[in-house]
């Protein structure tokens, strides 16, 4: 008559969070990366790398030099720079015009490989503008996928926290931007962004809205000449190291398994927006195929047979060969690029592929 049923939830161990997605990530990417995965985790549990995008509405002039002391370099320069070097040795037709393809206007300072140390915290200029903004660099290849040329409409579909919008705008090329996030929450932060980042005419030229992304083509189908679609995904390096907002959470089990589902569904509405002509770039920061390549193939075949669109996936692999001194990439993607995390450039991951709405 006195015995009572324990009770489990009160007093049984709570698996962290943390702990859930490595166990997830060991039994998955064991399998999609073999022996490549070991050191992909040892890099994904330290201390991640990170960029200084300059800002180039800032009066910073005296900022390039400064980190050059510090043995920085803006990696987009001069991975141009040697891509000239290569086209000079080479013949012309056995390399395509890779300058055309890459925004130069976009400057972003890394430590070389192995280099550990840390910018310092950004500073303002004499009229209030940060003087660059700390993300990991390989956020950028997206944006420089997306190759910007003056006066494009660009919808930038999942916008928040806004490293990536305010890299578009770097460009100085946006005819018009329209950044997008379904959370209200995070569009403060965006529009914090570009209050501390860019001056007043240009963020005129900037519309942030709160719709669900994967309502857009009701709002404006069709109209965007570059559309970049960062869906939330797994983020695996938070996943692996934070407890806090962690959707490996036993309470986000449904919403994790929706995420392909929902990546899907928003690939849709950004090829929707896009012109014929126009191009979207897909991204996340997961390793996971399923996050990945699986919802590009699929999305392909649905625009084929439900909406009579013809999609052509763009080949990327001239990135590998642009940036492989400042990132490890995966050689063995089916479509788009994929950057690892590894000890000695701990960037990523990082998944983009670049569509062309035929």
């Amino acid at each position: 008559r006195h015995r009572h049923k324990e009770k489990w939830a009160a007093t049984a161990p709570r698996i962290p969070s943390t702990r859930l997605a490595l166990h997830h990530f060991d039994s998955s990417y064991s399998l999609h990366l073999g022996t490549l995965w070991p050191s992909v985790r040892a890099a994904l549990l330290c201390e991640q790398k990170y960029g200084a995008l300059l800002n180039n509405f800032a009066a910073a002039d005296h900022v390039p030099q400064e980190l050059e002391l510090l043995n920085a370099t803006d990696f987009i320069s001069e991975a141009l720079q040697k891509a000239q070097h290569w086209q000079q040795g080479a013949a012309a037709e056995m390399s395509p015009p890779l300058r055309t393809s890459i925004s130069s206007k976009i400057k972003c300072y890394t430590f070389p490989r192995g280099d550990i140390t840390r910018f310092r915290p950004a500073r303002p200029d004499s009229l209030g503008l940060l003087d660059y903004y700390l993300m990991d660099a390989a956020s950028l290849l997206p944006v420089l996928a997306l190759n910007v040329q003056p006066d494009d409409f660009v919808l930038d579909l999942c916008a928040a926290p806004g490293g990536k919008t305010l890299a578009l705008l770097q460009t100085g090329f946006c005819g018009h931007l329209a950044a997008n996030d379904v959370s209200i929450s995070r569009t403060k932060r965006l529009y914090q962004i570009l209050h501390s980042y860019v001056p007043k005419e240009v963020r005129d030229t900037v519309s942030v809205t709160s719709y669900d992304g994967r309502d857009w083509d009701q709002v404006e189908g069709g109209t965007f000449h570059k559309v970049l679609v960062d869906v939330p995904c797994t983020t695996d390096r938070h996943s692996a190291m934070e407890e806090d907002n962690n959707i490996f959470h036993k309470r986000r089990t449904k919403e994790r398994q929706m995420l392909p589902m929902l990546q899907l569904e928003l690939l849709m509405a950004g090829i929707l927006a896009a012109k014929p002509g126009g191009e979207v770039v897909y991204s996340t920061c997961s390793l996971s195929p399923l996050q990945n390549e699986c919802v590009v193939e699929r999305a392909l075949d649905i625009a084929e047979t439900q909406f009579n669109i013809s999609i052509h996936a763009e080949d990327l692999s001239h990135f590998r060969t642009l940036f492989q001194d400042t990132f490890s990439f995966f050689s063995d993607c089916r479509l788009g690029e994929l950057v690892l995390p590894h000890l000695t450039a701990n960037f990523g991951p990082m998944y983009f592929c670049k569509l062309r709405r035929m």
